[in-house]
């Protein structure tokens, strides 16, 4: 890589100082020693050279979010919560610490003490954002008579979601009352709009906690969201005319929702059918009216990022916001030829993006587009490059320090991959060949050829930096997605979006039914090619669960191949390697229970899983289907296996003959805990269920939560648990339960007791 003075890009010159060391003759005087110590020395001076380069270059700075992902990362991964000062002095000291170290001991020292500054600053974020948004969650599953206040209302095909203000909840005291809770309602029942203060009776429960260890935990996604419990409404709702105290910005959110409603109404009326929902989706970001066929062929073709409003409607929108005012002043010369139009244009829509986020609904996804696309349009007003990292790390820095919480999900993890990936790909490294030298560049089809190769090339790119999340999040990655995309963005970003957002604006005027119909002519193109595209063989490929470790060392060694411009980057290859050997090596549990003790999984001597009860939680058997690899539906008859379910519960046997008991009912635990190897309940039976190798009871479920177990010949063994008995956040409090059996397992003494001795445990969540 480095050859005389200056470091070269091409990555041979650390290659061959290396080879001349190692093809330096014996009779050249120097023995082996020798040899080995002017090899360390040379590849010392490479990486000098190296680290000095990309310290010319300040690359450096591309490292801060890194680091203060590492604090985010770190805080939520602490078993209590944080101390707030304690956080915020560690941060503030170490920032005092880079400045002093700047002016007395150099650049290096500074760097370090810099990036354990970020790395401070993320965990106080995290600690920060937990403290602003604290609010009850509820203590248990009730039935009561709510009083509330509409923020929005969510249409699917089978009926209403919700969102609630609560003003009360009878049995409830004010402090423990949740802010916001999220309700089911089924169609053909009343009418509800956004805006409305109702009161019913509704059986609600708290968030609900992961269906498997390391699963999508919504209780934390819900607590950051003010939610803090779910369920569904039982009874007539009845009008509240007596009005209470709602707070101005749910009264907002409440407007903004029944504009998106109708919106969403006007764009399916005119369009119509399922061609028609995809269009409002990506207009309003509501995707409840969508066909499960439609959603199937978007996910199979690798282009349903299209219907969720994200970094692609984002830049297209403000693309056209750009174009659009900058080609109105240009038509007035005096203006035109006097004025910064470009920035003027830029201003405008900056404000057009903002209102766009308000009006999809502003979710993470959308907000974390918005602030990126923010950031290159006030890039513009500065006159900096726009798609550059360094306005990427920005980006992050502000959208991990505004909702640190969003790290963990796959929406900022994806999309900040992708874009990264894209950058890092497209950026031109110094000495090559400018290519608006080429004459065919300003030819139509030198043109035609340069956006037809960008586009496959940036498919391709960000599908591979996107693969690693989908597999770990989704456990399916899609193979077609480089010929879904190229076939459809062109579309998308020419004839949907522009319709979609001159729509918007034609619809005040009752000028938009036209623009519709032209925007469903693209839809129904681009839903034809993805039927086509998810109709091949291999569209959709499901993986095998696999540690977060060994994401992120993929995720490490991804971002330092994209932050590197030297051959230093060449180490981020050998560290991907290394995530991707940790995949293979997950080791598979034979027993899998939810975390309400309701739902068992049996993984036969075939490696295939057998669901027992499966209708307690279809959500949780789709992780756990997709997590195995397996292709089945949570519906599917084949699920039971050779299992046998009753009302009182289910039993099955292992392939040497052992029975698997799930109890559900009182009646059936005394004869399942003297026949079964493995019992597991609902109910507090485990201090008089004497005869199994190991019960899990519900003292066991409200400590450990979802939890997976390893058979042998010696045993059993509790594999992983989905939370620790010393765990205690505030969107997950720990629970010690008194008597809750150690996970260290012995075999116990036999006993039978009846019925009567029982004592059924209070049901714990299944989800929204």
């Amino acid at each position: 890589m480095f050859g005389g003075n200056e470091p070269s890009r091409n990555g041979q010159g650390i290659f061959s100082r290396v080879s001349d060391v190692l093809v330096l003759p014996g009779r050249g005087g120097l023995s082996l020693a020798d040899r080995r110590k002017l090899l360390l020395e040379r590849l010392s001076a490479s990486l000098r050279s190296a680290l000095t380069t990309e310290v010319d270059e300040r690359r450096t700075f591309l490292w801060l979010p890194v680091c203060f992902g590492i604090g985010v990362i770190l805080y939520f991964s602490a078993g209590r919560e944080p101390s707030l000062g304690a956080a915020a002095w560690s941060c503030a000291v170490l920032t005092i610490g880079a400045v002093i170290a700047r002016q007395r001991a150099g650049l290096l020292a500074a760097s370090l003490i810099l990036g354990l500054a970020c790395v401070a600053a993320g965990f106080l974020a995290g600690t920060l954002r937990t403290w602003s948004v604290a609010a009850p969650v509820l203590p248990r599953m009730m039935s009561a008579k709510v009083t509330a206040f509409v923020e929005t209302v969510d249409d699917y095909r089978s009926g209403k979601r919700l969102l609630l203000r609560v003003h009360s909840i009878d049995g409830l005291k004010p402090q423990e009352t949740p802010q916001r809770i999220r309700v089911t309602l089924r169609a053909g029942r009343d009418s509800v709009e956004p805006g409305q203060s109702i009161a019913a009776r509704m059986r609600i429960l708290p968030p609900s906690r992961p269906s498997e260890p390391g699963g999508y935990d919504f209780s934390r996604a819900a607590y950051f969201q003010k939610i803090g419990g779910v369920g569904s409404i039982s009874s007539k709702i009845e009008t509240v005319t007596e009005p209470f105290a709602v707070p101005i910005a749910s009264r907002v959110n409440a407007a903004v929702d029944r504009a998106r409603n109708a919106l969403t109404y006007r764009i399916v009326g005119v369009i119509g059918g399922s061609d028609g929902a995809v269009a409002a989706a990506l207009v309003t970001g509501k995707r409840g009216l969508i066909s499960d066929a439609a959603t199937d062929a978007l996910r199979g073709a690798g282009i349903y990022h299209v219907v969720s409003i994200s970094g692609l409607h984002m830049v297209l929108a403000a693309a056209v916001f750009l174009w659009s005012v900058r080609a109105f002043l240009a038509l007035f010369p005096a203006i035109a030829l006097h004025y910064p139009i470009k920035k003027w244009a830029a201003f405008s829509a900056i404000f057009g993006v903002i209102a766009y986020d308000a009006f999809s609904g502003s979710e993470i996804a959308t907000e974390r587009s918005m602030v990126m696309t923010l950031v290159m349009l006030f890039a513009i007003l500065v006159e900096r490059p726009v798609l550059s990292l360094r306005n990427l790390a920005i980006a992050a820095l502000l959208l991990m320090a505004a909702e640190p919480e969003s790290l963990m999900g796959p929406s900022f993890q994806m999309s900040f991959a992708a874009v990264a990936a894209m950058i890092a790909a497209f950026e031109r490294s110094p000495g090559t060949k400018d290519d608006t030298t080429d004459k065919d560049h300003f030819t139509w089809g030198g043109r035609a050829k340069t956006i037809v190769v960008a586009m496959i090339v940036s498919t391709l790119v960000a599908s591979l930096a996107t693969d690693p999340f989908a597999s770990f999040h989704f456990h399916r990655i899609n193979p077609y997605g480089l010929i879904g995309n190229t076939l459809t963005i062109p579309l998308v970003e020419f004839v949907v979006m522009p319709a979609a957002v001159f729509g918007v604006i034609a619809e005040p005027f009752g000028l938009d039914g036209p623009i519709w119909t032209v925007m469903g002519w693209g839809i129904s193109f681009m839903m034809r090619v993805a039927e086509w595209v998810a109709s091949l063989q291999g569209s959709v490929l499901v993986m095998q669960a696999f540690g977060v470790g060994a994401l992120l060392t993929i995720t490490f060694g991804m971002l330092w191949l994209i932050i590197f411009t030297t051959a230093l980057r060449y180490v981020g290859v050998a560290i991907i390697a290394v995530g991707l050997a940790l995949t293979q090596h997950m080791p598979h549990a034979d027993l899998m229970v939810d975390a309400n003790g309701r739902m068992l999984g049996v993984r036969g001597a075939d490696g295939r899983l057998s669901v027992l009860n499966a209708r307690a939680n279809p959500f949780g058997v789709q992780q756990w289907l997709t997590a195995a690899a397996d292709a089945r539906e949570p519906g599917d008859a084949t699920l039971a296996g050779d299992g046998r379910c009753d009302k009182n519960g289910c039993v099955t046997r292992l392939t040497d003959g052992r029975a698997i008991a799930l109890v559900l009912e009182p009646q059936a635990l005394a004869e399942d805990c003297s026949r079964a190897f493995v019992v597991v309940t609902r109910l507090r039976a485990a201090h008089m269920c004497k005869g199994p190798q190991l019960v899990l009871d519900a003292a066991h479920f409200d400590t450990f939560g979802a939890t997976q177990i390893r058979l042998s010949d010696e045993g059993v063994e509790i594999l992983r648990t989905d939370r620790d008995a010393q765990v205690d956040r505030p969107w997950s409090r720990a629970k010690l339960v008194q008597n809750a059996p150690a996970l260290n397992i012995a075999p116990p003494a036999k006993r039978i007791i009846a019925p009567d001795d029982v004592e059924e445990a209070e049901p714990v969540s299944n989800g929204e």
